[in-house]
């Protein structure tokens, strides 16, 4: 059995909230058992102000357990806007984090000619590679980042050769397929303060899976995903011989399975499509759902995603990776409920708009975005936030009053997803003002961050 978590990580930000406050990774106890279950204890304030923390990962992979001389111990967290990457020394205690070291801005524009860093994954050679999504000029560009993983040094570029992708965002690899797979948000400068529907066809937002040569470190085939699609996360299967995968579109609100032929090119298939909701009241007359998270639980049984503005949380079970199946649903807010400033007009899916989502008396902004999975398969962890300059746009109320962190209880039998009514994160109520977390990371490693080698 896998051990069960205590406590957890996340960066919460203060950009865009209108509080002049630095970003700053807390950790909240979710042990039942604790006297402080379900509160944050431990707040590590950055130096800075207005980086947009974002995701995370680690120093070390679990590839390298065997090696006594690799600890888990170090924390990469990049800001998506300032272009930070600040190192956390989770290590000493692993309940109160340190700041271990800063790396600024300039060095990884000097470097590498990169900028706006996102997702991090440790590699088997001990090095770390955080891919980015912009030039330091504010332009799409989708190159990696390799840090040395024990001085923290920017050692440079990770791709070679000339033929590098207009635009970046997430990434996974699977060295027995020597294979990396990256996908496209959008350019920075456009996205940074909010979206505008006009944008897509400018070929401002990303459409394509980038398919790179995992040794040669090469860019060899895009496959394109539709001018609406914007494809964030990306999941392959977490079997090391795997050769599938899903990847969630945003906009488009599908599913693709990702797959490798007979002859060795890398195609998809869509899998999923969550259909668009008529309404009046909002930006558009068409609404997407908005899949903004995916991840696969760590036996590859189950896909979940989040519905950023329908507002649902889904479990799909993928024992056919080709057919997956809907065996869980929970709403947790979004766009739709009932008495908002929308109205549905046409819905293939409801019968009726969904109630507000209220817990603990607290009526809840926002709609499910980051989901973390425990790594027994029975707990999903969820927060509302989706990136501060989005948040405002979307979701007002969510600057006001915080965003949330929520826990769902799995069926992992026959699926199912309940809402555990004893757990509730307020960041509405933290020392500074209402806060706007994010990712979910636990110490040691999860679903989003473990690749095996």
């Amino acid at each position: 059995m896998s051990p069960k978590e205590e406590i957890v990580y996340l960066p919460c930000i203060y950009r865009n909230t209108g509080i002049d406050k630095p970003d700053y990774l807390a950790t909240v106890d979710v042990n039942p058992k604790s006297a402080s279950y379900s509160q944050v204890i431990h707040r590590l304030p950055m130096p800075n102000v207005k980086d947009e923390l974002h995701h995370s990962g680690w120093n070390t992979c679990s590839s390298s357990f065997g090696d006594v001389s690799k600890k888990r111990n170090r924390l990469i967290l990049p800001s998506l806007i300032s272009s930070r990457i600040y190192v956390v020394d989770v290590g000493t205690d692993v309940r109160a984090p340190r700041l271990y070291k800063v790396i600024e801005p300039v060095d990884i524009y000097w470097k590498c000619g990169l900028a706006n860093p996102h997702t991090t994954h440790c590699l088997g050679n001990g090095e770390i590679m955080i891919s980015a999504i912009g030039d330091p000029s504010g332009n799409g560009k989708g190159g990696f980042i390799l840090l040395d993983g024990e001085t923290f040094e920017v050692k440079g570029n990770w791709e070679k050769g000339n033929k590098i992708p207009a635009l970046g965002y997430d990434f996974w690899y699977q060295p027995r397929h020597n294979v990396l797979m990256s996908t496209e948000w959008g350019v920075p400068k456009i996205f940074a303060n909010g979206f505008n529907p006009a944008d897509l066809k400018k070929g401002c937002y990303g459409r394509y899976i980038n398919v790179w040569d995992w040794t040669a470190h090469t860019y060899m085939q895009s496959i394109d995903l539709g001018e609406d699609s914007v494809p964030l996360e990306i999941r392959f299967l977490h079997s090391p011989d795997a050769a599938e995968g899903y990847v969630g579109c945003a906009l488009s609100s599908a599913v693709h399975r990702f797959y490798k032929t007979e002859k060795g090119t890398w195609v998809t298939e869509q899998v999923i499509q969550v259909p668009n909701k008529k309404v009046k009241g909002w930006l558009l007359p068409e609404m997407p759902g908005l899949i903004t998270d995916i991840l696969i639980s760590l036996d590859d049984r189950f896909l979940y995603f989040s519905n950023w503005i329908h507002g649902d949380l889904r479990q799909y079970d993928i024992s056919n990776t080709r057919k997956p199946k809907l065996v869980g649903q929970v709403f947790l807010g979004g766009s739709i409920t009932r008495g908002g400033p929308v109205t549905v007009l046409e819905d293939p899916e409801l019968q009726c708009q969904p109630e507000p989502f209220v817990i603990k008396g607290k009526k809840v902004a926002g709609g499910p975005q980051m989901i973390q999975l425990s790594l027994d398969g029975t707990r999903l962890y969820v927060t509302t936030s989706l990136y501060s300059g989005w948040d405002k746009q979307f979701y007002p109320d969510l600057i006001r009053e915080g965003s949330v962190m929520l826990q769902i209880d799995v069926d992992t039998k026959k699926g199912g997803l309940t809402v555990n009514k004893d757990f509730l994160v307020d960041f509405g109520k933290e020392p500074h003002g209402p806060v706007l977390a994010h990712e979910v990371r636990y110490p040691g490693g999860d679903c989003s961050s473990d690749i095996w080698v």
